[in-house]
């Protein structure tokens, strides 16, 4: 557990149980307010190195910028990556190279989520969870034509199937979401490597009744009894 200026926040990574390799990658950057996490795809010494790639890109963004500024910064960060994955698998020869991204930026009582594919952003409102981030999945489209929740979605055949990855793609379409930070809202930042196994309700549950010291480890051992067939990352932020 560790504090920022008005935050307090917690971070881990697991590798889970089926994996040998951890392609995800966590970020903290509390002199800046962002928490970042990318789940890469492209199989052994693909995948890590393009969340990395990520990871990286963004914990080089310069101290002492406004939260404007910041913002690009973030968004240019992230396009960088973008650049440097694609050119490392035209080197590599080796098909598709590309990660996820979500970022959680905090700046004046406001927050701002970025984000590109299917790793997810929830909040924690007067005890109420919300999804604030829309997956970009196959799937997703069926859960925003109301035929199925986001909870069935993750355990539909093509669940994993995503349409938006950073190193894909010519150019990087990342989405946005702004929005009113309030004192005691509590945001995750995670992988679908959670969200596997833990549902709307379970994340209710764990968020509204766990300290912030242990909270990312009950959610880790969440996805870990349910399988842990991937790797697992989660970042909880607390707004003081």
């Amino acid at each position: 557990m560790s504090q920022s200026h008005n935050y307090r926040y917690t971070v881990q990574t697991h590798v889970g149980l089926k994996r040998k390799v951890n392609e995800d990658a966590v970020l903290a950057l509390p002199d800046h307010n962002i928490w970042l996490v990318a789940d890469g795809m492209g199989g052994h010494q693909a995948g890590d190195f393009a969340s990395q790639a990520v990871a990286d890109a963004v914990a080089m963004i310069p101290l002492g910028l406004d939260p404007a500024a910041r913002m690009h910064a973030l968004r240019d960060a992230i396009c960088g990556a973008h650049r440097l994955i694609r050119a490392e698998a035209e080197a590599r020869g080796s098909g598709v190279i590309g990660a996820t991204v979500v970022a959680l930026m905090m700046a004046n009582g406001h927050f701002v989520g970025l984000w590109a594919g299917d790793s997810r952003i929830y909040r924690l409102r007067n005890g109420l969870i919300e999804m604030l981030t829309t997956d970009h999945s196959s799937v997703a489209e069926y859960v925003l034509a109301g035929r199925m929740t986001w909870d069935e979605a993750e355990q539909h055949p093509q669940s994993n199937a995503i349409t938006r990855a950073v190193g894909v793609g010519d150019e990087l379409e990342l989405d946005k979401i702004r929005g009113q930070a309030q004192s005691g809202d509590r945001f995750l930042i995670c992988s679908d490597g959670l969200t596997k196994y833990a549902t709307f309700a379970m994340l209710q549950n764990i968020l509204g009744t766990t300290p912030i010291e242990t909270v990312v480890e009950r959610l880790v051992q969440v996805a870990l009894a349910g399988g842990g067939a991937d790797n697992i990352s989660a970042i909880v932020v607390d707004v003081l």
